[in-house]
């Protein structure tokens, strides 16, 4: 398979229900984790669909019939959950990511190009260099120091959005406060709607416990701050993410106003750190645990990249660092539950939804499909390269593989994500080996994102 006889390395996942467990059983379930409600016959089938409450709520698990619910069907299936919308709109208000509509095709025209694909490149050196300044704070630690791989790792893609969006003068500590205060507010958000399961208007005011808006109004703090601080510091040729929000003009001509500017830059924060972090902190857990890859990994960055500095350029020579990361997408995608809501009568394979039904697409049952993906719970990024020639890049179905989503509503930031992660596999395995503390024990977990856990410890061994 892929070109190798040997198995691969199976990384954790959480056990399966051998019998499908009750509605209400998974409903109890997902208040703790969105992973463990899954039966083995739930990663195969096309299409299910329960009622829940008031709500008609279909599984979709099949390329086809992805493709439906995110591009056939955009215009009546462009609207997020209840559950998702509801659960960020203290953090992120109208912002892109939860708005749609009007909203969001008008705010899509503008942040789109803010942080399009071909502006990557202008940003590299940003990523280069707080990725180097990691590499240097572990290499002051010595060898042997343990370390948590994910808060660093929450440090690295938070200083690199920070410094992408506000520019270097800000310093690590508003950054630092971002990553707490948004780590806090996962912790304590419901995982379910009810009231809307329950049939309840959008009106309806959903309970937030203290801590929830706490952490809340302590990350909307930060970046109000951060905005003034900004605005009375900013240069004439200023590039950031954060001066072409400030200076951007909507279809009238208007700016945009101080709320809409903390909204979206909150949710490029948000989208582009933690998503980046969770990628990371799994690619670093099954290096340690899969010593093929990680020699693969480390002979591509001897032979491509040696002992001199990694540069942007690299990007387009390390296939396997790549396979690697759209590796670990698949098996951990950061955002594994991708949901709609229809706001209108709709047809998905064989049934005519009614208005209010919700469409969920399980990126971690797509992408753990066995009729999609041999071994399909094994680590292969053998997989993302051509069989014929592993120096090219095999692109996989865009509807059986959608860690960033598919259709109009894809990730903006993809391939802003997709070249940081590379880089800092690149530059961090030039120099480190990873290696799990040993007697750790890894579970994936599942709140608004795919952790491993609530730290991952390491131990820093040098190449």
């Amino acid at each position: 398979m892929d070109g190798t006889d040997s198995p691969p390395y199976v990384p954790p996942y959480p056990d399966r229900f051998e019998t499908p467990p009750s509605t209400l059983k998974r409903v109890a379930l997902a208040r703790r984790s969105f992973l463990d409600i899954w039966s083995t016959a739930d990663f195969s089938q096309r299409i299910a669909w329960v009622k829940v409450l008031t709500r008609d709520v279909a599984f979709v698990n099949a390329p086809d019939l992805v493709k439906q619910v995110f591009q056939d069907n955009h215009p009546l299936l462009q609207r997020k959950s209840p559950q998702m919308r509801h659960a960020l709109e203290l953090l992120l208000g109208d912002g892109l990511f939860v708005s749609d509509s009007e909203v969001w095709a008008a705010r899509r025209k503008i942040v789109a190009p803010i942080i399009h694909g071909s502006r990557v490149p202008d940003f590299a050196p940003v990523m280069i260099q707080v990725i180097e300044e990691c590499r240097d704070r572990w290499e002051a630690m010595g060898e042997g120091a343990e370390i948590d791989a994910s808060a660093e790792f929450a440090w690295l893609t938070s200083e690199v959005i920070c410094r992408a969006i506000f520019g270097q003068t800000l310093g690590e500590a508003y950054a630092r406060e971002i990553v707490l205060g948004f780590a806090e507010y996962q912790r304590r958000i419901d995982q379910l709607d009810l009231a809307s399961l329950m049939g309840l208007p959008e009106w309806f005011p959903r309970f937030r416990g203290f801590g929830v808006h706490k952490s809340a109004r302590r990350i909307r703090t930060v970046l109000d701050r951060i905005i003034d601080r900004f605005e009375a510091e900013r240069t004439p040729d200023d590039t950031t993410v954060i001066a072409a929000l400030l200076d951007a003009r909507d279809e009238a001509g208007a700016p945009l106003s101080r709320e809409v500017i903390r909204n979206e830059a909150a949710v490029i924060f948000m989208a582009g750190y933690e998503t980046t972090a969770n990628l990371l902190s799994w690619a670093w857990f099954i290096l340690s645990q899969d010593p093929v890859s990680r020699r693969r990994l480390e002979d591509e960055l001897d032979r491509v990249v040696g002992d001199r500095a990694t540069t942007y350029d690299d990007v387009a020579n390390l296939p396997y660092t790549r396979a690697v990361v759209s590796e670990t997408l698949r098996l951990y995608p950061p955002v594994p539950i991708l949901a709609r809501e229809a706001i209108g009568e709709v047809k998905i394979g064989p049934r005519v939804f009614p208005k209010g039904s919700l469409f969920m697409v399980v990126a971690w049952l797509l992408h753990r499909n066995p009729t999609l993906w041999p071994d399909a719970d094994g680590f292969r990024p053998e997989r993302f390269l051509e069989p014929d020639d592993r120096s090219r890049i095999k692109k996989p179905n865009k509807y059986a593989y959608v860690p960033f989503a598919t259709g109009p509503r894809i990730c903006a930031g993809m391939v802003f994500g997709e070249a940081e992660a590379i880089l800092a596999l690149a530059v961090l395995a030039q120099r480190f080996r990873p290696e799990l503390k040993p007697g750790t024990q890894v579970k994936p977990h599942c709140r608004l994102t795919l952790r491993p856990g609530d730290s991952l410890p390491m131990i820093l061994r040098k190449r």
